[in-house]
């Protein structure tokens, strides 16, 4: 099984069990607090669903209709996500403001706090195990899962640690207050996710150190041109695209001119991995001394 679709099927599993142990805390303790971080849990499980999908379809194989396959997929699933979290934001704060107009006593809170530690520490392993897999097999949808998740982590101890303080002082307001800083933490959390799979959408050129590496290598392994020049670059999901235009001197051979660029393309695909690239090749008259010098 490709470990992007493992991956996102263990994160089904360990977002049950983590609103399971949550509900119990709540049910334990009657917190609107801890309720609000079972509801982020709930939606977890959804992000997670949605996030198998996309990965499923990101594997599919480029067809007709699809040239260049599928991999957009993931970052139509992080949108999804980020929205679904926002969703949740908002009934958590109904919830609190309910909770701030009617405050409620706690039941048993130790052992409703240690059920919370328990769920919040799973989430934590689960989290860091999503963003460092996630990075290395560039799949926006387990890095957008994965920071969904710390951001639930952080939440989490933000509010046993604030629902302790209640229980020994007896302050119930600082239940529902809770409730509101879980709110907008989640709120923060769902603007990021939606604006970072959004400059996916919309061709994002690779990061500054992978230009700067792509740079490199073209001017490395072009041997026998003279420059290459308006280079662009984009990616989606595992996949970077990378298009530029190559100056041959007026006299190369079309089957010179293809061999160096078939050691471009391979020395490119061996630095990115999954990689189009696309070389135009021009007569030098075409030079515009300028871009990438060969070496």
């Amino acid at each position: 099984m490709d470990q992007r679709l493992a991956l996102a099927a263990g994160s089904i599993g360990i977002a049950a069990a983590v609103l399971g142990l949550k509900y119990a805390a709540y049910w334990l303790t009657g917190s609107v607090a801890l309720y609000s971080d079972a509801l982020e849990s709930l939606i977890n499980i959804v992000t997670a669903l949605v996030a198998l999908w996309a990965i499923k379809v990101s594997l599919l194989p480029a067809d007709e209709g699809h040239p260049y396959g599928h991999a957009k997929a993931e970052y139509f699933s992080a949108v999804l996500e980020g929205v679904l979290i926002v969703v949740a934001a908002l009934l958590i704060l109904r919830e609190a403001y309910l909770a701030w107009l009617t405050p409620r006593s706690f039941e048993q809170p130790a052992l409703g706090l240690a059920v919370n530690a328990l769920a919040t520490v799973l989430n934590a392993g689960w989290a860091f195990l999503l963003l460092r897999r996630g990075r290395a097999l560039r799949s926006q949808a387990l890095i957008a899962d994965g920071r969904h998740l710390l951001a639930d982590v952080v939440t989490s101890v933000g509010v046993i640690v604030g629902l302790a303080a209640a229980a020994v002082t007896g302050i119930s307001a600082l239940d529902p207050a809770l409730a509101a800083f879980v709110a907008l933490n989640i709120l923060w959390s769902g603007w990021r996710v939606i604006t970072e799979s959004l400059g996916g959408l919309m061709d994002e050129a690779v990061p500054a150190a992978t230009l700067a590496r792509i740079r490199d290598i073209i001017s490395l392994h072009a041997a026998g041109a003279l420059e290459a020049h308006d280079l662009r670059t984009r990616h989606a999901g595992q996949i970077s695209f990378v298009d530029f235009h190559l100056v041959v001197p007026g006299h190369l051979s079309v089957s010179d001119a293809h061999d160096i660029c078939d050691g471009i393309e391979r020395a490119l695909k061996a630095e990115l991995g999954a990689a189009h690239v696309t070389i135009h090749v021009e007569p030098e008259d075409k030079a515009k001394h300028s871009g990438i010098v060969v070496l």
